[in-house]
Formats: structure tokens, sequence, C-alpha cells
């Protein structure tokens, strides 16, 4: 029998303290090392795309917290200068709910899949090809979109099946919606403007609710992705945009420069990109990027975009202090939205000249 190491109860003590010291460093150690592991990923994903091209910012957010804070927000601030566009890791949302969302979410498109399959998209392409094996010359279509999509708020009915898709999404909107507010504070503050003042102006200073919705799509494989789009180039109509996208199949691309540039899948981020809203309430210091999806032959593309937008009723115009003269016009977000919803994927500049003099007075 081997000799008992302990003698005393001093002892005894000593080492359940050392035994409670070495649990919490090991928990310390895990929360380090899956945070080195995400950034390890980053890092091999960008060499992957090679690093001589340009690559949407990728940002940590939880070193708004921190130490790191002053770089963090210099980064937030090159995202949405340069960019319109960057994406969130280790943003707080817990990894377990976006694997939920993901299940739910493939969930639902497989009791859609049958009801795309007959969609005119697919109809369209299918005519096409059947022309072109007959030897006709065929054009790429340039008036709808590979996609499936359908939406949700808090206004709409929600699917029931699956089951936990209501349970799942009602929580993850709520802590999106949350992710969204603590953005576009780090947007007032890098702005110059007052803490709240974006949402302030989203709400028509605080008389409504802006709006938050939530569009789930699908991009099926697309067996001739030369002749269809998955997404036609546009820029958002509505403020600050959250994506969590599929962290496998690509498609995503952002204009950069005239080119346009991968948005990198990264599993568990959180992509960000300034809307029109936005552009206009930071005087064009912020531009709303456009983008686009381009359909795969290989792989469903799962996107799951949000969206937290002004309300109708909402006047929206340049931020006194955010710098230069009123470069775009004053008006009712509604009025805005008639207009986008007619010319989505055209110019953008023509869209706020459509409004300069409001079709209704504001009653914000």
């Amino acid at each position: 029998m081997l000799p008992s190491i302990i003698t005393s109860p001093t002892q005894t003590h000593q080492l359940q303290t050392n035994l409670t010291e070495v649990r919490t460093l090991l928990a310390a150690v895990t929360v380090t090392a899956s945070k080195i592991i995400i950034n390890l990923f980053i890092f091999f994903k960008l060499r992957q795309n090679n690093l001589a091209t340009m690559v949407v910012p990728v940002i940590d957010f939880s070193k708004l917290d921190g130490a790191e804070r002053a770089e963090t927000m210099k980064k937030i601030a090159n995202g949405c200068e340069e960019w319109g566009f960057f994406q969130l890791v280790n943003h707080g949302i817990p990894v377990e709910l976006l694997e939920r969302v993901k299940k739910v979410a493939s969930e639902c498109y497989r009791l859609r899949e049958a009801g795309f399959r007959a969609s005119e998209p697919v109809r369209t392409l299918e005519a096409l090809v059947a022309a072109e094996r007959r030897g006709e010359a065929v054009a790429p279509v340039d008036d709808m979109d590979w996609e499936d999509i359908f939406y949700i708020h808090d206004g709409c009915q929600w699917p029931s099946d699956p089951p936990a898709f209501k349970e799942t999404m009602r929580e993850y909107r709520a802590e999106l919606r949350k992710l969204a507010e603590r953005v576009m504070e780090a947007m007032d503050e890098n702005l110059g403007l007052e803490t709240g003042s974006i949402k302030h102006a989203f709400s028509g200073d605080g008389r409504h609710e802006p709006f938050f919705g939530t569009k789930v799509s699908h991009y099926p494989p697309c067996p001739r992705p030369d002749l269809i789009t998955g997404l036609r180039a546009h820029t958002d109509a509505g403020g600050v945009i959250l994506l969590f996208q599929d962290d496998k199949v690509g498609g995503l691309e952002v204009l950069k420069d005239g080119e346009w540039t991968d948005v990198q899948p990264l599993p568990g981020a959180i992509v960000v990109n300034t809307g029109d809203q936005i552009e206009v309430l930071s005087n064009g210091r912020y531009r709303s990027a456009w983008h686009r999806v381009l359909p795969m032959r290989d792989g469903n593309r799962r996107s799951i975009a949000s969206f937290y937008n002004p309300a109708n009723e909402a006047t929206i115009s340049p931020a006194a202090v955010a710098g230069g003269g009123g470069a775009y016009p004053k008006y009712v977000f509604g009025d805005y939205m008639d207009v986008y919803t007619k010319q989505k994927f055209q110019d953008k500049e023509p869209r706020f000249e459509a409004v300069k003099a409001p079709k209704s007075s504001p009653a914000a």
C-alpha cells in the first residue's frame, strides 16, 4: 500500500485550494484556446484566398471592451468608410445558438425545396438550356435570381414547421438586435455623434419602433451559373445589415475599388454591411456597398440576413455633426422604400433625387 501524502487538515485544505485554482486556469485556457483556433482559422483562410487579394476586414468584437478598444474602433471605422462591409468574430452570440439556427434554416429549406424546383427561375433556366441544345443563341437572365427566400418580422406569420424554428429564431433575433445596436453605437462614436443617435433617428426621435426584419435565403446548386445570377448586384435600402452566412459555400461578393471581392466564409462570423440610410446619416462618410451573390454548381448556400432599418415614418437626413453640409436630401423613409422597391437593382443616386420633394408630410 502506498503511503498517504496528506498528513493534516491543513494539507487537505491546501490541496482543495490548488484544485480550484487548476480548474479556474483550465477554464481560462479553454476560452483562450477557442479564440486562438478562430484566429488561426482566419489566418489560414486568408492565406488560402491569396494574401495579394483584397480581403474584407475581420474584427474581433470582444476587444471593444478591453485594452484594444481604440484599435478596434479604428477597424470598425475602416470597415465602414473603406468597404461598407466587415466581419465580426467573438461577437457574443453563443455558438450553440448559431448551430441551432443553421439546423432549423436547413430543415425549413428541405420543406420548401419542391416549391423552389417548380419556381420561375428554375423553369426559365431549363428553357434556356433546352433552347441552347437545339442550337439557338441564348442570353443570361438579368431580371430574376436563383434564390429561395422568405421573410420574418414581428408583425408577420412565421413558419410552424420545423417545430423549433420559432423559438430558435426569436432567440437569435433578440441576440442579433442587441448586437446591431452595439454596432450602431460604435458608429455613433466614430462619427462624433452622441451615443444612440442612429437608433434615435431610426425611431423618428423616439416616436416609433425601428423595423427589424430577417430574410432567410438559400441558393441551391445551379447547373448553369453562367446563365443566371444568385442575387443581382444592389445596395441595401435600410440601415445596418447583419448576415449569418454559410460557413462552407461562398458566393457573396462586395464591390471595392471597381473590383468584385469575396466575402470569405468564416465559421460563426457575423457579416455587417451599411445600407443607404447609414450613408445619408453619415453624409456620405460611410457608403452603402454594392454586393451580389454568385450561384454555385456545388453546395446549397445558406444566408440569413437581418435588417435594422428606420421606421417607415422616420425622417432621415444627414446628421449635423457628421461633417459638411447636406449632400443628401431630407425625406421620410417610407417614401424612400416606395422608390427602392422599383429601382433596387439600379444606381442609388437617382433614388435620393426622387425623394428630394417628399410625397408625404414627415410624421416624425
